[in-house]
């Protein structure tokens, strides 16, 4: 498990997550933009065709209860999540955890704290999920590709899920 980091992140140059949000919904068309507990997630959901849509990512600026491994707490530090595919998942990251228990994080190698550095979720990891805490622009930018990925899996998703609905 990592261990905690109370050292201050370098945050210069960072995003915020409204420039992040601003990102998203200019770089991905269909996205509903939910924002409770917390945090912030986008659903693919065009036309509102399903009651929530399906997860795409999320934004987030604070610990919760069960999830405190990555110090979002520190001083302009957030969070930016996203579902990969699994195969992707494991190409970049070796084999997916198993899942936690309550309150706990994933078994991976790994700084949860850092920033600006993609890695996986301390606690999502089991469902291929990834993070990357305090992104650049350029950072960012890099990111694209992984996140259209996601972003094609959460249509695929949705697709199937409006198809059963039918």
């Amino acid at each position: 498990m990592p261990v905690r980091n109370d050292e201050p992140p370098d945050v210069s140059g960072g995003m915020t997550p409204d420039d992040v949000a601003v990102r998203l919904l200019e770089e991905f068309n269909g996205l509903a933009v939910t924002a409770s507990w917390g945090e912030t997630s986008f659903f693919y959901n065009p036309g509102g065709l399903l009651p929530s849509g399906v997860y795409f990512c999320t934004t987030k600026d604070h610990d919760g209860a069960n999830d405190r491994a990555s110090n979002l707490d520190r001083e302009g530090v957030f969070r930016l999540a996203f579902g990969l595919p699994f195969e992707r998942y494991e190409s970049l990251f070796g084999q997916r955890p198993g899942r936690p228990p309550k309150g706990g994080v994933v078994d991976v190698d790994g700084d949860f704290e850092a920033t600006g550095v993609l890695g996986p979720h301390p606690v999502y990891a089991w469902m291929g999920w990834v993070q990357i805490l305090s992104p650049t622009e350029a950072g960012f930018d890099q990111l694209l590709p992984l996140m259209a990925e996601s972003y094609a899996r959460a249509a695929e998703k949705f697709a199937a899920s409006v198809k059963r609905r039918r």
